[in-house]
């Protein structure tokens, strides 16, 4: 049996990610995801009435006219976590494809939430919710495994492609957490069991493989979000804490830790609210029975409004907009496009880091800059990364000993730094270690 390797999307850049692997005649897609820069650089994008050509024009979802060139029939849709730019894409592509869609329990219902908005397109290919440790038999000769993993959403999975010439491992995204603020750390007995079994193929991230060590825990942002917000339980000004939306963990310790000190956790935005509630709903997290959650502008708004008068010493705002995104929260409160107007001696906390680009660079510099004319004062990097680092990689194809890697979800200076660090433990490049471009392929025969 051939075994193709397409790179579909995200192997040009971070984003829109999309790989699709041939076995025979059978396809399995893993992940298709969203390059939301691209869009935020045209003002007037609404993506859900946008046409797939438009977008894929545009550069913001993979180009998928390239499955066209391949022989044989697409078998799966398999998505390894719910961040954007891995399922963003969905509502737009699924549907060329008679596939389910599968992927863990909280992933599926976002999913479920992306397509339930799509304004262009009706996608009615099946949701199939598999946990990690199970197994779905997609044909009689290829079985999906998703393996347990951390990363800076709940729910994530290595996905494990069975094939009879040996496992095809999707590793996009992860981090190997041994301390997890939610969930459980990786499942290595299961991943050291796969790689004695044999693995073909690894398709793997390259963001931070050229950041020495291992990725620090949650844990640690969790103490370094706690040492910040606990040493001022007796300030009497604002606190605002801005972070990522899906970052389940980080917004669950924000909130304890404003219970904590006497205040209440308050959330705020449309991605804050349905990204917590979703997991609150499925029980995947338990938040303070103080916490309130508002989504939409108008009850943004009142919510602003009532911690004016009520006192801001009553509450921590846990915010969008770290990215300094136009519409997002923090950005129309110091723009002044809310009833909240900030004062000297208030706070924000950005629990995050800038996403590296250009544009988000530009927008969060003029956030800070007008926080800073208020006199707010403000707290950076209270964050560790999501996605591993150097030793972390290394451990990984220790554990699984591939017979082929191949680098992914990165532009040519992260693909081409992993092939570096594959070089310096043996593997070579163009013989067991593959550089692919967005389009492009590799046939492992």
């Amino acid at each position: 049996m051939d075994i193709e390797i397409l790179a579909v999307g995200g192997y040009n850049e971070v984003g829109r990610n999309m790989t699709a692997v041939r076995c025979g005649k059978e396809i399995v897609i893993f992940d298709m995801g969203l390059r939301l820069d691209q869009v935020m650089i045209h003002e007037d994008a609404d993506i859900e009435n946008m046409h797939s050509l438009d977008l894929i024009e545009m550069k913001a979802i993979p180009d998928d006219t390239i499955m066209n060139t391949i022989e044989g029939s697409v078998k799966a849709i398999v998505c390894s976590h719910g961040h954007l730019d891995h399922i963003g894409a969905i509502p737009k592509l699924a549907h060329r494809y008679n596939a389910p869609i599968i992927s863990t329990p909280y992933t599926t219902e976002l999913i479920r939430q992306q397509i339930a908005g799509e304004q262009k397109f009706g996608v009615n290919n099946k949701l199939f919710a598999l946990k990690a440790g199970q197994r779905y038999t997609i044909s009689p000769s290829l079985t999906l495994e998703f393996v347990k993993t951390q990363h800076s959403i709940i729910d994530t999975v290595m996905c494990v492609l069975h094939t009879p010439r040996g496992a095809v491992i999707y590793a996009n995204d992860f981090k190997l957490d041994r301390t997890p603020v939610l969930g459980d750390p990786p499942d290595f007995a299961r991943l050291r069991q796969i790689g004695k079994e044999g693995v073909l193929a690894l398709i793997v991230e390259s963001v931070n493989v050229d950041d020495r060590g291992r990725c620090p825990s949650e844990k640690i942002a969790r103490d370094l979000v706690r040492d910040t917000i606990t040493s001022y339980e007796d300030d009497k000004n604002a606190i605002f804490v801005s972070t990522f939306s899906s970052h389940i963990s980080r917004v669950k310790t924000i909130a304890e830790c404003a219970h904590e000190i006497g205040r209440k956790p308050v959330l705020l935005g449309r991605s804050m609210e349905r990204y917590s509630s979703t997991a609150e709903q499925m029980k995947l997290v338990a938040f303070p029975g103080s916490m309130h959650m508002s989504g939409n502008r108008r009850t943004v708004d009142r919510t602003l409004r009532r911690i004016m008068k009520e006192g801001k010493e009553k509450f921590v705002p846990i915010v969008t907009g770290h990215q300094g995104e136009p519409g997002a929260i923090l950005t129309r409160m110091v723009m002044g496009d809310t009833p909240y107007k900030f004062e000297k001696g208030d706070k924000v906390l950005f629990s995050a880091k800038v996403i590296p680009n250009p544009m988000n660079y530009g927008q969060r510099y003029l956030v800070e800059a007008r926080a800073k004319m208020a006199g707010v004062r403000i707290f950076d990097e209270l964050h560790v990364s999501g996605h591993s680092y150097r030793e972390d990689h290394y451990e990984l194809l220790h554990l699984l000993n591939p017979q082929h890697v191949i680098p992914s979800h990165g532009d040519i200076g992260m693909t081409g730094g992993y092939a570096r660090f594959g070089e310096e433990i043996g593997y070579t490049l163009g013989n067991d270690m593959h550089i692919l471009r967005n389009g492009k392929g590799v046939l492992i025969k």
